[in-house]
């Protein structure tokens, strides 16, 4: 892994929390992006090297849906670029990890991503990030 691309937060109202994170950070997002598949609507901050992604449902069944009613707002992810995914991946697995997807699938932010289960990570929901 390289570094730390990001940390998510899931909001339960994106434009509410765009004017807090812009006061927060002295910025306005970079990138106001839609992941239907993941139904989310994200944004992006970012400060020198450092990236906030914000993560609202757009589909009360969707994941972000279910983690705001169980957890309420809150860090979602802590998210890791790599340079080749399928080599984490295996790499990852053959240490004991647990991978929600297997097969890579693009992300926001042009990223194809994976998912480590929070239960091999400590309570903490990882994702694998590589840049298209």
């Amino acid at each position: 892994m390289k570094k730390i691309d990001h940390i998510g937060i899931a909001v339960k109202d994106i434009e509410v929390s765009n004017v807090l994170f812009e006061k927060l950070l002295g910025v306005s997002p970079y990138k106001l992006e839609e992941v239907e598949s993941e139904s989310v609507l994200t944004s992006f901050f970012k400060t020198d090297t450092n990236k906030i992604e914000l993560l609202a449902a757009t589909n009360p069944d969707s994941p972000i849906a279910k983690f705001l009613e169980k957890k309420g707002e809150g860090i979602h992810h802590i998210a890791f670029e790599v340079q080749n995914i399928q080599d984490e991946i295996k790499r990852l697995k053959g240490e004991g990890f647990v991978v929600l997807n297997e097969i890579p699938k693009k992300g926001a932010d042009n990223k194809l991503v994976v998912f480590l289960h929070p239960k091999s990570t400590n309570g903490v929901l990882i994702e694998l990030c590589q840049s298209i």
